[in-house]
């Protein structure tokens, strides 16, 4: 089978197009974390758990935590690996396992970072997340072809500063686009 690789799209954001029929990504914005020709992984920013907080992640780890810092909402990063911890976060990088998504934000789910960030010590911006996305080799590139999704360069601005629930329609406004004039059927001008 002849590749079909292009070039990655690591360190972009993906904006469900309003016809994304599959619920885990409906109006979803998501980072995408690494992208080679295997497939790719991302999470999912703009997804809250109801009801699950940060002091429920460091009690079930033991990690002795701040008050502060306990009611931080955990986001739902995606529906694969959803029992494990992904952090998406700004500087500094020099956790153990911190991969570099571009050069102000990178995904890590080591200890060190999350006793950091439950002792006020970690970095100022960052996401907890359960769960990530995948995609198997070829699968992203073809969903992209069937217009499933808009892309975009991740910021800083849209990853961190943005209120969850904001950030799908504000990266779709950033590129000019008005969510409410697109079609939910997909094709092709």
């Amino acid at each position: 089978m002849e590749s079909l690789w292009q070039g990655s799209f690591k360190g972009h954001l993906l904006m469900a197009m309003p016809g994304m029929m599959d619920f885990n990504f409906s109006q979803s914005l998501t980072l995408i974390c690494e992208h080679n020709a295997s497939g790719a992984m991302g999470v999912i920013l703009d997804r809250v758990h109801i009801g699950l907080y940060a002091s429920d992640i460091f009690e079930e780890l033991n990690i002795p935590h701040e008050p502060l810092m306990s009611k931080i909402p955990i986001h739902h990063g995606g529906p694969v690996h959803v029992d494990e911890i992904f952090v998406v976060h700004g500087p500094p990088f020099f956790w153990e396992g911190c991969l570099m998504v571009t050069p102000s934000i990178a995904l890590s789910n080591t200890m060190d970072l999350l006793t950091a960030i439950a002792g006020e010590a970690g970095p100022r911006a960052f996401q907890i997340s359960l769960g990530c996305a995948g995609w198997g080799e070829g699968q992203l590139e073809a969903e992209l072809r069937h217009n499933a999704w808009l892309t975009c360069p991740a910021t800083p601005q849209l990853v961190f500063e943005i209120p969850a629930e904001k950030r799908w329609e504000t990266a779709m406004n950033k590129m000019g686009v008005d969510p409410n004039l697109l079609s939910n059927k997909p094709g092709h001008a």
